[in-house]
């Protein structure tokens, strides 16, 4: 297992916790709605060959709240700052769910920032078929069980996520990373009518979508609308079958020859 830390900076006007691990070029990742999910197996994985930097998103974990990120553009604006202050740009970037949203938000916002992105599942845009889960309005247990598509089949779900045994410091942990999406993302639900419009701007920036075929939290059908969005930009879609909103766990190895192929 690769060594790994969180640190807690001063940047772009406040402390911002920040886990880092690995070895060679770093790739920015921006964990989900619930926070960072803990050090995963693919993590490990592609810890051998990239520097993994993680920011915790402010309002979660040990990263204040601030006060003045009130959407989803704005905490791009926010991550935008956070790469400036430590010279991290361009970087490589992937992101998962409410962090693919934010990903777009930024590469809407100034594609030269990034070299290459991933979006797994982004939040965002709202789908042509189906509608986005409300995981707000409904209990922990149940957002979390609805996020893989074969739950027994995903050790490593059962292990972070799964039984009877979810420790109190963790569902606070939760109901804490609900309350900063509810306030950042709810209105309109978990997408922005005008990030599709101020993605055609985006040029230059490979992307690669990666979407679970049975995601119950995002429709697959928002991968074309992304990919459709990006129009000005070349654009990979892979979708995986018997997976839910969680590939990078229920189908890792696919999911890590997907990111190694477009990051090479």
């Amino acid at each position: 297992m690769a060594d790994w830390k969180e640190e807690v900076t001063r940047v772009a006007g406040t402390d911002l916790a920040i886990i880092k691990g690995g070895r060679g070029k770093p790739l920015l990742v921006l964990h989900e709605e619930l926070g960072h999910p803990g050090w995963l197996n693919w993590h490990d994985a592609l810890s051998e060959e990239r520097t993994l930097i993680i920011p915790i998103q402010p309002g979660m974990g040990n990263s204040p709240r601030v006060e003045p990120i009130r959407t989803v553009n704005q905490l791009g604006l926010f991550y935008s700052w956070v790469l400036r202050d430590l010279g991290l740009a361009p970087i490589d970037v992937i992101g998962f769910s409410i962090g693919g949203w934010t990903a777009a938000e930024m590469a809407s916002i100034n594609p030269s920032q990034f070299r290459k992105m991933i979006l797994v599942a982004p939040m965002g845009i709202r789908p042509p078929e189906g509608e986005i889960m409300d995981v707000l309005c409904v209990t922990i247990g149940t957002q979390l069980n609805a996020t893989v598509y074969d739950r027994e089949a995903t050790p490593e779900y059962n292990s972070l996520y799964g039984g009877g045994e979810r420790s109190a410091s963790r569902m606070e942990a939760f109901e804490d990373a609900r309350a900063e999406t509810a306030r950042i993302a709810w209105e309109p639900i978990f997408n922005n009518p005008s990030l599709p419009y101020f993605l055609q701007g985006v040029k230059g920036l490979p992307t690669q979508i990666i979407w679970g075929r049975e995601d119950r939290v995002v429709p697959v059908s928002a991968a074309t609308a992304y990919k459709e969005a990006l129009c000005n930009t070349e654009v990979r879609v892979a979708v995986f079958d018997r997976c839910g909103h969680r590939p990078e766990i229920e189908q890792r190895d696919q999911f890590l020859k997907t990111v190694r192929e477009f990051l090479a």
